[in-house]
């Protein structure tokens, strides 16, 4: 066995638990039949700090996929966005 190597299960279970923890969380936007491009497009500039490209991309995503994950990090950064979003009439969720 190599001396620089070992492996145990509690050693894996360390590690899933790790990717676990800094999986962190994201704003999920979602589909809907009420607002425009231009709108989803101009709230994702500046709420999620997108630049235009990536916002409108984000847009296609949604409108073909359903949803799109829009911005990534811990919760209590994320928590404002997803409010902002949702009062500006998107829908919208924090997962992990």
């Amino acid at each position: 066995m190599d001396k620089y190597f070992s492996w145990s299960p509690d050693a894996q279970e360390d590690i899933l638990l790790e990717e676990e923890v800094n999986r962190g969380y994201s704003v999920i936007l979602y589909n809907d039949d009420v607002n425009t491009f231009d709108w989803v497009i101009e709230c994702l500039m500046k709420y999620c700090e997108h630049d235009a490209i990536q916002a409108e991309q984000c847009a296609w995503i949604v409108h073909l996929k359903g949803k799109c994950a829009v911005k990534s990090g811990d919760f209590t950064t994320l928590e404002p966005v997803c409010n902002a979003l949702c009062n500006s009439g998107l829908s919208a969720s924090i997962e992990n």
